[in-house]
């Protein structure tokens, strides 16, 4: 049997070669030999930073087991560098160290629960919408210009609620998403990224099943939350 290697914390996890049978129609678009990295908040993060280094235990992880199972033959390297808490300004601050020194073919980002949160409660750091936009923007910008051959997915801030109470916190934050998914989608139309509509995604599925179906509270998804993003950024990143 095939294993990926555990390796040390931020190190690529190289998904090995096999003689199995692909068993997905879908054309994976990373190749041979092609490095794709993830950064991000808890979400992306998910433990990758202790026991469950490298790769954490989250979409990361699953979305490397998918292309192990399903690409056997090809060799691609997977990074996780997502830190719990994180913010935009956050990203922007270790851009170079986390992103740019690996020169990572492809680069997912999903970033915004915790600006938004900070913004809610009124925090000293917070990033409201406009400093978000204009953050995101400058790193995207920024990413262009050092690897312009580096390909983009971006992935939507969301919250797994429906509460419409007036004035719970929870239905502020669904007022206030929006703002922060909106700069995600102009972003994405302007530098021509893939792109993951994850809070569509969870709120259509919640008009059949309940919020603790994938999260046990609005931000950090259980398993099967997990799966749904890992599923997700797979079919993104097999389109033409």
């Amino acid at each position: 049997m095939t294993r990926v290697p555990r390796g040390r914390e931020g190190r690529g996890v190289p998904v090995p070669p096999g003689n199995q049978t692909r068993i997905t129609e879908c054309d994976m678009r990373i190749r041979q030999g092609q490095t794709i990295l993830f950064i991000g908040d808890s979400i992306t993060d998910c433990g990758r930073r202790g026991p469950e280094s490298p790769l954490g235990s989250g979409y990361v992880k699953i979305f490397s087991d998918m292309l192990l199972s399903r690409h056997p033959n090809r060799r691609m390297t997977v990074i996780n560098k997502g830190i719990s808490g994180d913010v935009v300004t956050g990203l922007r601050d270790r851009w170079k160290d986390d992103v740019l020194r690996h020169r990572p073919h492809w680069l997912s980002i999903k970033i915004g629960i915790n600006d938004l949160h900070r913004t809610l409660r009124d925090d000293p750091a917070a990033v409201p919408p406009p400093l978000y936009r204009e953050v995101y923007g400058q790193i995207l910008e920024r990413t262009r210009k050092t690897l312009p051959e580096c390909k983009l997915l971006l992935i939507d801030p969301f919250y797994i609620s429906t509460d419409d109470t007036p004035m719970s916190f929870r239905a502020q934050a669904l007022r206030q998403l929006p703002e922060y998914i909106r700069t995600v989608h102009d972003l994405s139309r302007r530098y021509r990224t893939r792109h993951v509509k994850t809070h569509q995604l969870f709120q259509k599925l919640l008009k059949n099943h309940e919020p603790d179906t994938f999260c046990p509270e609005p931000v950090h998804p259980n398993l099967t939350g997990h799966l749904v993003i890992a599923d997700a950024v797979y079919t993104a990143l097999s389109a033409g």
